[in-house]
């Protein structure tokens, strides 16, 4: 997936500055080698000199040379990392170095994006999404159905919790598998710590590995967001305002413990309703029933979650409580 310009602007930016340190680093070097060594810029000179004889001959824009241009350079550079090691230094010490040899820090390759680049976006993506550390802990390489049990069933499906987690993680990979051809939504909804968070950060793990955007926020810390940016217009606002509306992903968590007012269910429509206007994919989590959740933010916002939506629903006992009694956070 392509970056956001401003994504974009601020990697390539990061390669501006490597740039700058390490010609800044030469000049230090060579500033030093200079002093030492005051035969090494008699040597550069006189490379440099016999580099623009050669030029000029090679365009036939000067007079052909009698001697060997390229083996007089040779021997100058030769000389060069002789006085070089005598004095201690390594050959390349008065040669720019780069932190990425195969694209010189520029991010390309020919035409094609170097794989640093590709590096430094993952790392970009995982740093704005808001949940880089929780993510090396929950993913579906950890996420485990042994909390599920067989014998707690929901009397409205007739599964068991183990059916209903094994649904909603098959769900929760389709999602991430058909992410780019078919656009979608998921609504996970069930009792507090059945795993619907756990859940969400998988999918967001996989989906910044393939260089998806995604943002990750509690509903509290969403809708404080939203009106600090209603109420206090600024450019800054602007641009995180359109990047809540316009990422890959956007996950709002735990939506029902913030405190719900007519502001808060107008930003929840405002919010849904932009992306799914843009065709960028939303995934919500409650712990509400789909009744309370009608009746606490409108049928009007229920409606449209209902129609855009795909539902998912667990149930069983509290991980956390499970994962306690059994003494440690396996």
């Amino acid at each position: 997936m392509p970056l956001k310009n401003s994504q974009y602007d601020e990697i390539m930016r990061a390669y501006n500055r490597r740039q700058l340190h390490n010609k800044h680093l030469l000049d230090q070097h060579t500033q030093e080698a200079y002093g030492r060594i005051p035969r090494l810029e008699e040597i550069d000179h006189e490379i440099a000199s016999l580099s623009m004889k050669k030029a000029r001959s090679l365009l036939g824009a000067g007079p052909a040379e009698s001697f060997d241009l390229e083996s007089a350079i040779a021997d100058l550079s030769e000389e060069r990392k002789c006085l070089l090691r005598a004095f201690g230094y390594p050959d390349d010490y008065l040669t720019l170095q780069y932190d990425c040899p195969l694209c010189r820090d520029t991010g390309y390759v020919g035409t094609e994006k170097c794989s640093c680049y590709k590096k430094a976006a993952i790392e970009l993506l995982y740093t704005q999404s808001n949940i880089r550390e929780i993510l090396k802990r929950e993913n579906f390489d950890t996420f485990s159905l042994s909390y599920y049990p067989e014998d707690f069933m929901d009397e409205t499906t007739g599964l068991s919790a183990l059916d209903t987690a094994r649904l909603a993680k098959e769900k929760a990979v389709g999602f991430v598998t058909g992410f780019d051809t078919a656009f979608d939504n998921l609504f996970l909804y069930g009792d507090t710590g059945v795993g619907k968070t756990f859940l969400s950060h998988c999918i967001a793990r996989d989906l910044i590995d393939s260089s998806h955007s995604v943002i990750y926020f509690s509903a509290y810390d969403l809708f404080d967001l939203l009106a600090q940016n209603t109420f206090t217009r600024s450019e800054d606002s602007a641009e995180l305002n359109e990047h809540i509306f316009d990422c890959d992903l956007l996950i709002i968590d735990d939506l029902g413990t913030e405190l719900t007012n007519s502001f808060v269910t107008s930003q929840l429509f405002l919010c849904i309703n932009e992306r799914l206007l843009r065709e960028k994919s939303t995934l919500i989590s409650t712990n509400l029933s789909l009744k309370q959740f009608k009746e606490t933010y409108s049928e009007r916002v229920f409606s449209r979650i209902s129609s855009n939506y795909t539902m998912v629903k667990l149930i069983g006992n509290d991980i956390r409580i499970q994962k306690k009694l059994k003494g440690g956070n396996q």
